[in-house]
C-alpha cells in the first residue's frame, strides 16, 4: 500500500511538473469563503487579467473573528502578482492585521535570476524556485519552499500525498487528491509553522479546500470559478 501511494504521488508530480500559467488563461475570478469553527467569517477573491504573455492576479482577502459581539481579530489584505509567461516578475501586497500593517515588495532580477524581496519580515534575495503562498496556484503543491504573501518570509515546506477522496461542497462533487503541506523545520514555534491540509482537483487545476488549526479550526472553501 505504501509503495502504491508513493507511485500515485510521483504520477501526480509528473502531471503538474509541466503545469504553467496557461492553465489559468480562461480564469477570470476565483471566490473562496473563509470559515472558522464552522462559521463564515469572510472571503478571499482572486481576479485574473491577461494581456499578451503577461498575466496579473489580484487578491482581496477580508475576514474578522468576533467573540460575544467584540472583534478580537481581523485581517484585510490586497495583493498583485504579475507573470510573464511562466515567470513571476513582481509581487506586491499590503495586509492589515488588527490595524498593524505588513507588506511585501518583490521583483525578479533577470541578471541575477533571483527574486529581490523587501518585506516586513524579510529583506534580501531569494531563489526564483520559490512560489508565493497563495491558494489559487496549484504549483504550491510541487514547490519545496514558499514566500509569505503577507510578510515576505521564506519557509521550506514538505508536501505529502495522502490519498484520493470525493468531497461535496456547495452542491458540487469533486474527485480530489488530498495532501498535507507542512514546514520542513519542525523547530519553528507552532504559530510560525506551515501545517495545512489541501484538497486538489487535478482535472480542473483547482484547489478545492484548505484546512488548518490555529486558535480554532479554519477552512478556505472554493465557492465559485468564473
Amino acid at each position: 500500500m505504501k509503495k502504491f501511494i508513493i507511485i500515485l504521488f510521483f504520477l501526480f508530480l509528473s502531471s503538474i511538473s509541466q503545469a504553467h500559467i496557461a492553465h489559468y488563461n480562461d480564469f477570470k475570478k476565483i471566490e473562496m469563503e473563509i470559515f472558522r469553527n464552522g462559521k463564515l467569517i469572510g472571503n478571499s477573491f482572486y481576479f485574473f487579467t491577461k494581456k499578451g504573455d503577461e498575466m496579473m492576479v489580484t487578491n482581496q482577502t477580508k475576514f474578522s473573528v468576533e467573540v460575544l459581539g467584540t472583534t478580537i481579530f481581523k485581517v484585510e489584505g490586497y495583493s498583485e502578482e504579475v507573470y510573464l509567461k511562466d515567470q513571476l516578475i513582481s509581487f506586491n501586497s499590503k495586509t492589515f492585521q488588527n490595524d498593524k500593517e505588513k507588506f511585501v515588495n518583490l521583483n525578479f532580477d533577470k541578471n541575477k535570476n533571483k527574486f529581490i524581496i523587501d518585506g516586513s519580515s524579510y529583506n534580501g534575495e531569494a531563489s526564483n524556485e520559490n512560489i508565493i503562498g497563495n491558494w489559487w496556484n496549484h504549483k504550491i503543491l510541487q514547490s519545496s519552499s514558499q514566500i509569505s504573501p503577507i510578510s515576505g518570509s521564506i519557509k521550506e515546506q514538505v508536501v505529502t500525498y495522502v490519498g484520493k477522496k470525493i468531497i461535496n461542497q456547495y452542491n458540487k462533487s469533486y474527485n480530489v487528491n488530498h495532501f498535507t503541506l507542512k514546514s520542513k523545520d519542525i523547530s519553528l514555534p507552532r504559530d510560525k509553522r506551515l501545517d495545512f491540509n489541501v484538497w486538489y482537483d487535478p482535472e480542473n487545476f483547482q484547489i478545492i479546500k484548505i484546512s488548518y488549526s490555529r486558535l480554532g479550526d479554519w477552512e478556505y472553501r472554493l465557492k465559485k470559478v468564473e
